[in-house]
């Protein structure tokens, strides 16, 4: 049995009639879903996808989308997530290096797929929506008959998602069925587990790690019901949760900044949802504070990476440190250690004060544990960066760097690739973003480094103004020195509209750095 569909094939024998999706003022039941899960990955057999192969699934948030994704694990497919706001080129990347065979895609988006797909092995499309020429209709395309669970081994790659390729050409990241199942197990922990008549809202996207196994994975295989939005829009958020009664709500920061910022936010009640959790990206403690003052849950904050499945770390509701990522979650391993590879003392607790010589207690962050990918895909010599085996012990560089206190809680500081180095000083943009946050004028910011021929780098921010304030470069220059040591403070500021991000509300800061 594969390991991975175990338990969910154990939840649509024991209750059928539950309520596995909610899409649009529709309820799909658990032995609906069980069957068309079925019938889906009968029809990939019989188009010649075989156990190992991997398939493409170039969707938003839809129930086709995790009929589509259970369907290729039940036939022994590998699952390649892309995300539905690639165009031709990116996406010919993912499957040219993946060897994909099948796509399914939005109906819209079939026209790129076919695009690149000459120079690729995909050989089958299977269209979301609507018909399209030289694709074949989802509904049309499942079989008559269900597969039977392919079995597959506890090593054997479930899902190849890539990395966002902020930095570079995106990797795969090949994710086993045991890194997949712990996850959908070990996750819902964090808020005392989900139950049968738990809402988990689907506003992460499917073709991120988060979205895919703290949402989908984990609710499913609980039991509760998974309540997927197509897209992103605060307002019907808002109204999904007050309507249908959600109890679960997993985002990143940037869609719980999109809520405390939003016109009517006090006029909505969130009194439902009993957990809500930050992640993908660092939360900034402002919009943590405005959160739980505007809403009734509190915000937790958790931290994880595509190679983690993701979470690592959190924070629970009865142990959570604000400004903390958490503790790692039980059976995960995690320390901070020096470019030497010698792990670095904790402090006494943190968070450490603005006294606090943040170079003499970071170090970079690394977890070891059955969550951590296999490796990445065709990239030895990323794979030979990525770890380091000690003691018999695989350890996994995440890239971020932070420190941890004695009572077991771990802070980022930032990403070691994001780091300022100014006139000889280590400046970390994430410190002066918290600053900048708690402007009363500030809805957005980002700090990045820009090269400079005396200091090296010169800090520089870039700021979302709220609306109808009147603040100026100058006045958040003073207010920075007055709360910064002077070489921290930003000595260029830009005002724009919006921040650059991916799908998953990451700033893409080297976008900013050759900002003109």
């Amino acid at each position: 049995m594969t390991n991975l569909l175990a338990d969910i094939e154990q939840r649509a024998a024991e209750m059928p009639d539950a309520t596995a999706i909610g899409f649009r003022g529709q309820e799909f039941s658990y032995g609906e879903f069980w069957t068309q899960t079925g019938r889906f990955a009968k029809a990939l057999a019989d188009s010649g996808v075989e156990p190992g192969d991997r398939v493409g699934v170039y969707l938003p948030n839809l129930p086709q989308y995790v009929i589509a994704f259970h369907g290729i694990l039940r036939a022994g497919g590998i699952v390649v997530p892309m995300n539905p706001q690639y165009k031709s080129r990116e996406i010919s990347h993912l499957l040219g290096d993946s060897g994909a065979t099948a796509v399914v895609a939005l109906a819209d988006l079939v026209p790129q797929v076919q695009e690149v797909q000459d120079d690729t092995d995909v050989h089958t499309i299977v269209s979301v929506g609507g018909d399209a020429d030289g694709a074949i209709e989802f509904e049309d395309f499942l079989a008559d008959e269900e597969l039977d669970v392919v079995d597959r081994d506890d090593d054997d790659v479930a899902c190849q998602p890539y990395t966002s390729g902020t930095t570079g050409t995106p990797k795969g990241v090949l994710l086993t069925h045991r890194n997949l199942a712990f996850e959908a197990r070990a996750s819902p922990k964090i808020h005392d587990g989900i139950y049968d008549d738990d809402k988990m809202l689907g506003v992460l996207p499917l073709f991120h790690i988060y979205g895919m196994t703290v949402t989908m994975l984990a609710t499913l295989y609980e039991g509760g019901s998974y309540w997927p939005m197509a897209e992103w829009d605060a307002e019907a958020a808002l109204e999904l949760v007050e309507s249908e009664g959600i109890t679960l709500f997993h985002g990143v920061p940037a869609m719980f900044n999109d809520l405390v910022n939003h016109p009517a936010a006090e006029e909505h009640d969130l009194a439902s949802v009993r957990f809500a959790n930050a992640g993908g990206s660092s939360l900034p403690l402002e919009v943590m504070r405005q959160f739980e003052e505007t809403f009734e849950p509190d915000l937790m904050e958790g931290y994880g990476l595509t190679e983690t499945a993701p979470v690592t770390h959190a924070n629970r509701p009865d142990d959570r440190r604000p400004g903390s990522i958490g503790k790692p979650l039980p059976g995960v391993e995690s320390k901070v250690v020096d470019h030497d590879f010698e792990e670095v003392d904790p402090v006494e607790r943190g968070p450490v004060d603005d006294e606090t010589a943040l170079d003499d207690v970071v170090g970079e962050i690394v977890v070891s544990g059955p969550n951590v990918m296999k490796e990445y895909y065709n990239r030895p010599g990323a794979n030979e960066e990525a770890f380091t085996h000690e003691n018999g012990t695989r350890w996994f560089h995440t890239g971020d760097l932070g420190y941890y206190d004695e009572d077991g809680f771990f802070f980022i500081v930032d990403r070691e690739k994001h780091m300022i180095v100014t006139g000889g000083y280590n400046v970390y943009p994430r410190e002066v973003e918290e600053l900048l946050f708690e402007h009363p004028d500030i809805a957005d910011a980002a700090v990045v480094g820009v090269p400079d021929e005396r200091r090296g780098e010169t800090v520089t921010a870039f700021v979302v103004k709220r609306p109808d304030a009147e603040v100026t470069a100058e006045e958040i220059k003073e207010y920075a020195l007055e709360n910064l040591a002077a070489y921290k403070h930003p000595r260029e500021v830009n005002f724009v509209d919006e921040l650059p991000r991916t799908t998953t509300g990451k700033v893409q800061k080297f976008e900013l750095e050759d900002f003109e």
